[in-house]
């Protein structure tokens, strides 16, 4: 209706690069500190030109490390923090109200999606450790929701009911430009109806 993306697609969208940013940072810099130390542990017999060319080599080799090992974290972070959201933001949209019991239920899901190819085990450790995960990911959010003063179905109410406001303003004003229409209109034929009964 308004020509835009709804808010909850946005913060999913924008949850989701977050996530990605966060785990290349979380995979990434281990890696390349590791990287770093074992290139230069490993390259005490290399000739180099000079400290500078050294040091480049070393640096090199951290990025290499962090540019591959954060990739591998940032994309399973993204997609597990997209999932969640989307579980989240489905069950609150459907429900109409914000609880634990969505990112309980969300955290379940997908932390269960993600280690069902480990059998059954696998399948049932992930939907604890995803219950686990949800239940303070879910009180965070909601607690940084009251912090801003409305939450989400609170904007939504109000955005609706400002909504539904201004079209009935706009209703109104056609009504009563048409019904100023009728009246002009109804003039003009009396008006005619009397200059006939005159000239007869």
């Amino acid at each position: 209706e308004r020509q835009r993306f709804p808010e909850e697609t946005v913060n999913i969208i924008k949850s989701a690069f977050t996530g990605g940013v966060v785990g290349w940072v979380y995979g990434g810099l281990p890696a390349f500190y590791h990287a770093r130390k074992a290139f230069i542990e490993r390259s005490h017999g290399e000739l180099f030109q000079n400290r500078a060319d050294a040091v480049q080599s070393a640096h090199r080799a951290g990025l290499r490390s962090f540019i591959r090992y954060g990739w591998r974290w940032s994309w399973r972070v993204a997609i597990f923090v997209t999932i969640f959201n989307t579980v989240s933001t489905g069950l609150s949209v459907y429900r109409n109200k914000t609880a634990i019991s969505n990112f309980a239920a969300a955290g379940a899901f997908t932390g269960a999606l993600f280690r069902m190819h480990l059998g059954l085990q696998g399948l049932a450790g992930g939907f604890v450790f995803g219950t686990a995960f949800g239940i303070p990911a879910g009180g965070l959010l909601m607690i940084m929701q009251k912090l801003a003063g409305e939450t989400l179905q609170e904007k939504r109410h109000r955005e609706r009911r400002e909504l539904y406001e201004q079209k009935l303003a706009e209703w109104q004003s056609r009504l009563s430009v048409t019904d100023v229409l009728g009246q002009m209109e109804g003039n003009a034929q009396g008006g005619l109806e009397t200059e006939r009964a005159r000239e007869s």
